[in-house]
């Protein structure tokens, strides 16, 4: 087995998400995957695999510390980059895809950046007052910041505050603790002309209840930009900052299209093909 490193949604050196990508695993039970992704640490861990659908390039499986996910953002361009670097060659020119627990992604190449389109929500509409109160007491805001709070699940569960403006969300003081699963996302707005449109923060709980921040989290900002569209604010696309909070400086490059909603970024290389020696 090898391990690959790669910086996911940089903007600069070292400023997106690592993630860890492991080729030639397939002998690896789910409980060896898991148990290598609480190990390493990051908030996602891939494990690239031959596909099983005929139309798919590849077959990835998306382990978080406190499970196995359908399908993450930052994890899908990052694992696409890999297998390019390892020699992929996608069936599609310009077109890879990707198949894991939600089915068939499209990520295609866009420059320098790769952009996968979002899929549709499994869940969406308004949180109940329960859930809302309950966002709101972990995320460590003031309710009164609060615009909308709706459902955002696209494999993550992800309950979506909409806050007044992007001061707020940094200013978000999020509790230490959580239930298992957690995951909350922030949104709020820059003032029109500023180098970015929107600051985004994302919450989970880990497997034993600690709330960790994601550095920059493609499948919220996915849900986010399909939120963002539905409410009719914004137009062909825009860019997220998130991260800033823990050390990270990502960019999320959003672009709306009549074929849907793609969601981009830088996915750099930072080391490969380490070897990985594993018991299973």
């Amino acid at each position: 087995m090898e391990l690959d490193l790669l910086d996911v949604f940089a903007h600069g050196s070292l400023s997106g998400n690592p993630l860890a990508v492991v080729r030639g695993g397939e002998g690896l039970s789910a409980d060896a995957m898991l148990a290598l992704t609480r190990w390493l640490g990051f908030s996602e861990t891939t494990f690239l695999l031959p596909p099983t659908d005929g139309g798919a390039d590849y077959r990835v499986r998306i382990f978080y510390p406190a499970g196995e996910l359908p399908f993450a953002g930052h994890p899908t361009l990052g694992t696409a980059r890999a297998w390019l670097a390892a020699g992929g060659v996608p069936k599609v020119p310009g077109t890879i895809v990707q198949e894991c627990g939600i089915g068939l992604v499209e990520v295609r190449e866009d420059g320098e950046r790769l952009a996968f389109r979002a899929p549709p929500l499994r869940v969406s509409g308004p949180l109940s007052e329960a859930e809302r109160a309950e966002a709101i007491a972990i995320a460590g805001i003031d309710a009164g910041e609060v615009v909308d709070a709706v459902h955002a699940d696209n494999g993550p569960g992800w309950k979506l505050l909409i806050l007044r403006d992007a001061k707020a969300v940094l200013a978000a003081q999020p509790v230490a603790r959580a239930p298992v699963p957690t995951d909350v996302g922030l949104v709020g707005a820059y003032p029109p002309g500023s180098a970015q449109q929107f600051e985004v923060r994302a919450f989970f709980a880990d497997a034993t209840g600690r709330l960790a921040e994601d550095p920059v989290t493609g499948s919220l900002n996915a849900a986010i930009a399909q939120a963002m569209v539905a409410r009719g604010e914004v137009g062909a696309g825009y860019v997220a900052g998130q991260g800033r909070q823990v050390g990270a400086d990502g960019r999320v490059h959003v672009a709306v299209a009549d074929d849907g909603v793609w969601i981009g970024g830088k996915a750099v290389v930072v080391s490969r093909g380490g070897v990985v020696a594993l018991d299973n």
